[in-house]
């Protein structure tokens, strides 16, 4: 599953079935929502309830569950979005190359054990800053560009420094 130990993650689609469905003719479900009748064609389940596409929503930012993505989470009697549910209950952690806090719900960089703010993201020598596909090496726990590592390589810098 994608989320964080210890929290709960309910899939839109589980198990193959589809969150939205149509809806059987006869009696109609009540929105879990607003109490009303679902007249509607469609209707979301989520949590074992019924709901109007309207009515699902993120308990903070109140966007459209159906809409945003393909999970929803739940934690403390709270419906979220992943950026809220994140932002409320993720964890956090510190750049390697700035030691400022990142956010949970920021997007990051990994190198190794390393977790970097994206515009950290560059050469600790020339500041050169990685597109995607570009190559880059991590020496002694630094990030470094092709050109500074192989300029290393070759005047031995890296030599003394224990890895």
């Amino acid at each position: 599953m994608d989320c964080l130990p210890g929290f709960s993650s309910l899939f839109l689609i589980c198990q193959g079935v589809p969150m939205l469905s149509v809806q059987p003719k006869g009696k109609q479900k009540g929105c879990a929502g607003c109490n009303r009748k679902i007249k509607d064609r469609y209707l979301l389940k989520a949590l074992d309830k019924y709901w109007h596409e309207d009515c699902l929503k993120c308990a903070c930012c109140d966007c459209r569950l159906g809409e945003v993505g393909s999970t929803l989470y739940t934690k403390a009697n709270l419906i979220l979005c992943r950026r809220d549910y994140l932002r409320l209950f993720g964890t956090t952690g510190n750049c390697a190359a700035c030691s400022k806090l990142i956010p949970a719900f920021e997007m990051v960089m990994r190198a190794r054990d390393n977790v970097y703010h994206l515009d950290c993201f560059a050469c600790q020598l020339c500041n050169q800053r990685f597109c995607v596909g570009d190559k880059f090496f991590l020496k002694n726990n630094m990030i470094l560009c092709q050109m500074d590592y192989e300029e290393g390589q070759l005047n031995g810098s890296f030599e003394s420094q224990v890895q």
